[in-house]
């Protein structure tokens, strides 16, 4: 039975499976490291133009959104790849609404992106 951590001790264990987890994006999953260095160039273009403090927490916050919701497909495809390889309706549903949600924060992402930086 696996002990339960508490406190600090909780937090420290969450950060390392955390970093884990990012080690394992970057190494398995090519969408992920397109993006990451896709936000390594536009972090500093976010600082790097002429924007209010709202529009510049509006441009980063797209990035995160974008980075968070394809760390959550990877989970789904990694966990529908875990229960079975032969084609199931339910499988590959799970797998396309999780590129779905990628999709979208790609959309919005370009729109935010787009409308501060030109209108």
């Amino acid at each position: 039975m696996k002990a339960n951590k508490t406190g600090i001790d909780r937090i420290v264990h969450a950060t390392f499976n955390s970093m884990r987890g990012i080690k394992n994006a970057w190494r398995y999953e090519a969408a992920f490291r397109q993006e990451a260095l896709m936000c390594a160039i536009l972090v500093p273009v976010a600082f790097w133009v002429e924007a209010t403090m709202v529009e510049r927490l509006l441009l980063l916050f797209t990035l995160f959104i974008l980075v968070i919701t394809e760390l959550l497909n990877s989970a789904v495809e990694a966990v529908v790849d875990r229960v079975g390889a032969e084609f199931h309706e339910l499988s590959g549903r799970a797998k396309d609404l999780a590129s779905a949600a990628v999709f979208f924060a790609l959309c919005l992402m370009g729109v935010v992106w787009t409308v501060i930086l030109f209108f």
